[in-house]
């Protein structure tokens, strides 16, 4: 029996664990890409699947709304992939393992992709009803959102009709999103020098943090495995002499990293030094996070003695300052919108190659000059210890429209179906609206979306009630749009 088989909204929850037997990580998109294309072909919808994947599936209105103008329904396919240290999960291949507690739907020990399934199976569950009265349903599911958005530049919005779009990938619900930060995605690529070193190498770890999105949680100030390992050996080299080996952790930067592997060298009677001041940094990282970060470990291990292809000393210190003063976290506060954090940059992806150690940064803010700004502050900084940066990716903000019908319409349902109004709210993370308006400058976007929690993350869990309520509102709202 299925895990979701007698979980309401039925239709909704049953796409969704066909979503999650799927794998769909970014840029492993063909096999759900497969799936939309077949499950409109198996309905006699009309379809396209382009070049890069995306599918848009067209349902003509319901009796009473054939002539009302088309509403596009809106949300991507793929997942973040993240897991547990210890998880043997195969993102590659294994269907992700549902269960269901305290209301909530969870993963065992891997991400859910809620973020951004559960869009897909409610646009599902109304493209294969025959009962929910609704205008012309343009459902447009992109691919590879989660890094770089190349669906959303790829995909051709000249064969919709509709200009009133309804995005499904918002976590809080309640809240109608009307307005998302700019990104700029940036590596940069630390140069170092090697040389032979003997000595007792040492595992420095440090893992079990809270993690999640780069965006929707960077101002709720959780630990960055990368600037708390770059504190550790910065004190470890106070009081001893060692080497990197090499270092690395974190899986996307949009993702808070949640762990940080380094390998360090030292003279023997060293060595055994590195773990009574992780023990130390531990107890100091505790006093910071009062308890917000209860996972945490911070751990040195003794491996073994030999001798290693080691950086040198200047390479050494150049990693160990950049990490100490590489920017990370909120850079400052929207004075429109009270609360709204405005700039942030997250370092996500640490990584040592032969003569190189890269990094991998987001970097959003939802005034340009501002994003622009903060591009040229870490560009500028990595020049000062030789580095060299890239930007990867960049994608505009999506600024609030106050002249918006559909907002009005989907306002006054929720005044009407819960007494009272909804959040209207702009957020500090990347959605696909932005690029759209890009591509067609007419449209009138809002997004929406259940209650999810800690995305991007292993602890990620989505609010069985909350979907259901969600759902009814959705198909509420369809209706008021004729």
């Amino acid at each position: 029996m299925a895990v979701l088989e007698n979980v309401e909204p039925k239709k909704v929850f049953q796409f969704f664990e066909e979503i999650c037997q799927i794998p769909h990580g970014t840029f492993d998109i063909e096999r759900i890409s497969d799936y939309c294309a077949k499950f409109a072909k198996d309905r006699g919808l009309r379809y396209i699947q382009d070049e890069v994947k995306n599918v848009i599936i067209f349902k003509p209105g319901t009796a009473g709304y054939e002539d009302s103008e088309p509403v596009i329904l809106q949300g991507h396919m793929d997942m973040v992939c993240e897991k547990t240290p210890d998880s043997d999960h195969d993102f590659k291949k294994d269907p992700l393992k549902l269960y269901i507690e305290d209301g909530y739907i969870k993963a065992k020990d891997t991400t859910l992709g809620g973020d951004d399934g559960i869009a897909l199976a409610m646009a599902m569950a109304l493209l294969d009803s025959d009962d929910i009265p609704h205008p012309p349903i343009e459902a447009v599911f992109t691919v590879d959102e989660e890094t770089g958005m190349g669906g959303a530049i790829g995909v051709d919005l000249s064969v919709l009709k509709g200009h009133k779009l309804i995005n499904i990938d918002s976590a809080t619900e309640g809240v109608l999103t009307t307005g998302c930060a700019g990104g700029i995605r940036i590596t940069t690529e630390i140069p170092v020098v090697r040389e032979e070193k003997s000595g007792t190498s040492v595992k420095l770890e440090i893992k079990g943090l809270k993690g999640g999105h780069s965006g929707e949680e960077i101002h709720e100030q959780r630990g960055n495995a990368h600037k708390l390992m770059g504190r550790l050996l910065h004190r470890i080299s106070e009081e001893m002499d060692f080497r990197i080996i090499d270092i690395q952790g974190g899986a996307k930067e949009n993702v808070i990293s949640m762990e940080n592997t380094a390998r360090i060298v030292a003279a023997g009677e060293e060595a055994e030094k590195a773990a009574a001041l992780a023990a130390e940094m531990k107890a100091v990282f505790d006093n910071e996070f009062v308890g917000d970060e209860p996972g945490l470990t911070v751990t040195a291990e003794v491996t073994g003695e030999g001798n290693y292809h080691a950086f040198d000393k200047a390479s050494t210190e150049r990693i160990i300052a950049y990490l100490i003063i590489s920017p990370y976290g909120v850079q400052g506060f929207s004075r429109k919108l009270k609360g709204l954090t405005e700039t942030s940059i997250n370092i996500g992806v640490m990584e040592t190659k032969e003569d190189t150690v890269e990094t991998a940064y987001l970097m959003r803010s939802s005034v340009e000059s501002l994003k622009q700004n903060m591009r040229i502050q870490l560009e500028e900084f990595a020049k000062l210890i030789g580095a060299k940066t890239t930007v990867d990716s960049e994608y505009p903000a999506w600024q609030y429209n106050p002249e918006s019908e559909l907002r009005k319409v989907m306002e006054e349902t929720y005044k009407d179906m819960y007494g009272k109004a909804p959040v209207v709210f702009a957020i500090h993370a990347g959605l696909e609206c932005g690029m759209f308006l890009g591509k067609k400058p007419d449209l009138d976007c809002v997004s929406m979306g259940p209650n999810m929690f800690d995305i991007h993350s292993f602890n990620e869990r989505l609010d069985i009630a909350s979907t259901e309520r969600v759902w009814n509102y959705l198909k509420t709202v369809l209706a008021a749009l004729k």
